[in-house]
Formats: structure tokens, sequence, C-alpha cells
């Protein structure tokens, strides 16, 4: 079954369910501790804050502005914590850190600033205004265990895989060979190109709609970051399969130019 170049359509990596496509959601329980976690951590650091600040502007300011500095140590601690966490350690902040969790974007790549952000600004009504009754309910009313939050930012927390184990090596397709060589893969996501790997090592575990499916949307997502467009005879896997070969091989080139060879 062949497909044309450029695989356009939607980019959207979801499965039938729309859960991402290997992407564990994380238990309710685990982002509950995880939350704990981080609540206790801003808490503390806003009593910490407070703290200094009463004891740096007792009578010596205007009633005013300890108010305003309060305000500003608040919105920092409550919406800054989490924002700077998750985006510069990739959807980890100290909680999802000891949990072994991240925030990912529902279609597995990185969560970007505006996302946490959104997830942040939410958070202020669904956990800190309520107690976290808002969270709770949203988290419980659906599989993924997705809250307000993640709805509007388009994210989703999931379990990483921890431990070692045995990869199965994705082999290049012969035809695909030539025009792999001359890809340009350097922009290709990590995150999206492990997605892709999970569904070649798992393509006979799907049926056939599921792989028809799947195929196409990550052909469509990878093409986004590969060039130039793949032979339109190429399927979806061959493509794929293509791109991650090559892609490896260009890694192992790396690291044996690094290195040098390893001693026999």
């Amino acid at each position: 079954m062949s497909h044309s170049a450029g695989y356009g359509g939607s980019t959207s990596l979801v499965t039938g369910d729309a859960v991402p496509l290997d992407l564990r959601p994380a238990g309710f329980a685990s982002r509950a501790v995880a939350f704990g976690i981080d609540f206790l951590v801003q808490f503390a650091a806003l009593v910490a804050s407070f703290l200094t600040l009463a004891l740096l502007t007792k009578g010596n300011l205007d009633e005013a502005l300890p108010v305003a500095i309060g305000l500003t140590l608040t919105v920092l601690t409550v919406v800054g914590y989490p924002v700077a966490f998750e985006t510069l350690s990739r959807g980890r902040s100290l909680g999802k850190l000891a949990l072994g969790l991240r925030v990912v974007s529902a279609d597995g790549t990185p969560v970007r600033f505006r996302q946490s952000l959104a997830r942040a600004l939410s958070a202020i009504v669904e956990f800190w205004l309520s107690s976290g009754v808002v969270g709770l309910a949203s988290s419980l009313v659906n599989r993924q265990g997705r809250r307000i939050g993640d709805f509007l930012a388009g994210t989703i927390v999931i379990q990483e895989r921890t431990g070692h184990r045995i990869t199965p090596v994705i082999d290049m397709p012969p035809p695909m060979a030539d025009w792999a060589r001359t890809a340009e893969l350097s922009r290709l996501p990590a995150d999206l190109a492990a997605v892709a790997y999970q569904y070649l090592t798992r393509y006979l575990a799907f049926d056939h709609q599921t792989r028809y499916e799947l195929g196409i949307q990550l052909a469509t997502a990878v093409s986004q970051y590969v060039s130039p467009p793949p032979p339109p005879q190429a399927s979806p896997p061959e493509y794929l399969a293509a791109v991650l070969a090559e892609r490896r091989r260009r890694e192992a080139e790396r690291f044996a130019q690094i290195h040098g060879p390893s001693a026999g």
C-alpha cells in the first residue's frame, strides 16, 4: 500500500481512545503525591517569603507596599514555580521528578512555555481556590486523568518508563537507503522519534486499521521535520523505519568520531 509523499493531513498522534501512542497516562495516586510535594515546596516558599517580607518591612514602609510585594511573591510562587520548572526541565517539577512523571503535549512532543503557563493559571482555580476539588473532579471523569488545565493547554501527564531493557533495532528498508542518506533529519524532535520507534516495535500488536491510521499520523508528523519528502511508493512504516535507522546510523557515526573505535 503506497501513500503520496509528504503525508498531508492531521498531525495528531493519538489512537482511537485519544491516548498518545505508548505514552502511559500517570495514575491518579502518583499525580496526587507529586502535587502534594509541589504544594509543600510552594507553601514553604510562600511562608519563608512572607516572614522575610515582614521582617524587612516592619514599620518602615507604606502599608500598601507590603501588600503589593506579597501579591507579587504569591504569583511568582503559585504560577512561576510550575512554569519555570516545567519549561526548563522539559515537563518536570520537583514533585513529578520524584514520582517519575512528566508533562508532555498531547501529541507526545515536549511541553512549551505557553502550555505550562495555561496549566499553572488553571491550577489557581483547580487547586488553590477550590482546595483541589475542581482538579480532583476533572481528573476522575476522563480515562487519561487530564485536568481542566491539561485540556486547555493540550497536555497530558505521563508515567515515564524506568530501568534498563534490551531494545530492538530498527533496520533500514533497502529501497529507502539511498533516500535516507541524503535526508535532513536534524530537526526531528527526540520525543517524536521515540513515539515512531514504539509504533514500529509494536507494529504486529496492532490491528490492521490501527496500523494504518497511526502510520499515516506519525508519517505526517515526522515529514514536517524531515526533508526531502519520501519516495512516492514508500509506505508509512517504511518511511518511519528509514528515518529512524538513518538517524541511529548517524548518531553511531558521530559517537565513533568523538570517542574513537572501541577496543576489541
